[in-house]
């Protein structure tokens, strides 16, 4: 049995989806749990939606737009088809009669009910056309499967009690030689609220439903050939890593690399399965491996993360940084989860950079400042050099201004001025 993921660019517009059951058709015969994303940018529209509700605006004429986009891409997939049409029809309902409800002022709460439609019209309408391409598949909702708590935006899994429900309802349909469609990104609570696992969580189901099933192999598809040492957008000549074992690639997701998300990899290791990342451009390319390998190379690796904040905390009576104020610091860093990308501490001061949304880290601030002195800065860009050399340093800061600077004995980092 595999698990596929199947991210928002692979299933952006119609030539993708047909392309992804391209792909399925490669696998007939064989247990597949499919994981897909929302479609294209959905999750950013949705974000969208959100603000103009929490605003009071009025989200009619958005959601007509989100309802064409993916009504379009139905109707080029299957012109005259009509069930389809009803089922995407139900969930506007849904996320209409949602949006006529009060906003309730909890806005990581209301965040979840929101944007979480985007992956059930996805595959709603994925789980459609499969069917019609003569793809037999179950769709099932993450919602009923992945149980959490109720931390929106960032649920904790539980993992005794979604183990126990993926195990009662994935393997018999399996056995029927049916395709498991469900969700990413999105799960449920006890009281039947969706939650969703934090941005880019796709990846983070698929290690869940590999790790409750004890898959073979988990395969994300993907817009590159593999896992690769930067973002090629940004870096032209950035090379595919053929094989790197888990604590590597669990190094690389935990400085930011885009390509993996940070929780997808732990309970793939735990349970020894390996993590594949292929092209869904050229799917008969081997692409890359995460597992249970010697790191055969160490060129470098290059992340960069833009929208960083930079803060810098004082304590107001000008004494040194003592253990005591690291524990107050680090409680309100929690309560207000803020993120921490990198951090450096001296006799007077402790610097954090962190990429939470500027908002939550201002609220933050704000308490922070009620007994230390806090300075920060907005917009900077925090750079992590993986088997650093002297030219990739060269490289990442020529021309650059550097705020702060931590080097280990593998990785260097580097925060600077966008």
């Amino acid at each position: 049995m595999q698990v596929f993921k199947f991210g928002g660019a692979s299933v952006k517009d119609a030539p993708a989806i047909r392309n992804l059951l391209q792909i399925l058709q490669r696998y007939t015969g064989e247990e597949l749990v499919v994981v897909i994303s929302a479609m294209g940018k959905t999750t950013n529209f949705l974000e969208g939606v959100l603000r103009a509700y929490s605003q009071q605006e009025d989200t009619s004429a958005l959601v007509e737009e989100l309802m064409r986009y993916h009504l379009d891409i139905l109707r080029e997939l299957l012109p005259d088809d009509e069930e389809g049409v009803a089922r995407l029809l139900a969930l506007r309902d849904g996320l209409t009669r949602k949006l006529a409800e009060p906003y309730s002022g909890r806005y990581d709460y209301e965040y979840d009910q929101i944007v979480s439609f985007g992956e059930l019209m996805s595959t709603t309408l994925i789980s459609h056309f499969l069917r019609c391409s003569g793809i037999a598949n179950t769709w099932l909702n993450a919602c009923e499967l992945v149980m959490t708590d109720n931390t929106y935006r960032e649920g904790r899994v539980d993992w005794q009690c979604t183990g126990d429900r993926i195990r009662r309802a994935v393997p018999a349909l399996l056995g029927q030689h049916q395709i498991v469609i469900t969700q990413g990104f999105i799960g449920g609570t006890a009281e039947q609220t969706r939650v969703t696992l934090g941005r880019e969580g796709s990846d983070y189901t698929a290690a869940i439903f590999a790790y409750c099933l004890d898959a073979e192999r988990v395969t994300i598809w993907k817009d590159v050939p593999g896992l690769l040492n930067a973002d090629p957008k940004r870096f032209p000549d950035a090379v595919k890593l053929d094989e790197i074992p888990y604590q590597e690639a669990l190094e690389l997701s935990y400085y930011g690399a885009s390509v993996i998300h940070p929780k997808t990899l732990k309970p793939l290791q735990n349970k020894h399965i390996p993590l594949h990342v292929k092209s869904f451009f050229h799917p008969e390319d081997a692409g890359s491996m995460i597992g249970d390998c010697v790191l055969s190379t160490k060129i470098p690796s290059f992340i960069v993360k833009d929208n960083q904040t930079l803060l810098t905390i004082f304590p107001k009576d000008f004494s040194f940084v003592a253990e005591e104020n690291l524990s107050e610091i680090f409680s309100l860093f929690a309560k207000y989860r803020v993120r921490i990308n990198m951090m450096q501490n001296s006799a007077l001061s402790f610097s954090v950079c962190t990429g939470t949304d500027l908002e939550r880290v201002k609220e933050c601030v704000e308490e922070m400042q009620t007994r230390y002195k806090v300075k920060y800065n907005e917009h900077v860009t925090l750079v992590t050099v993986r088997h650093y050399t002297p030219e990739s340093i060269r490289r990442v800061t020529e021309g650059r201004t550097i705020l702060l600077r931590q080097t280990s004995r593998t990785t260097i980092q580097y925060v600077l001025l966008s």
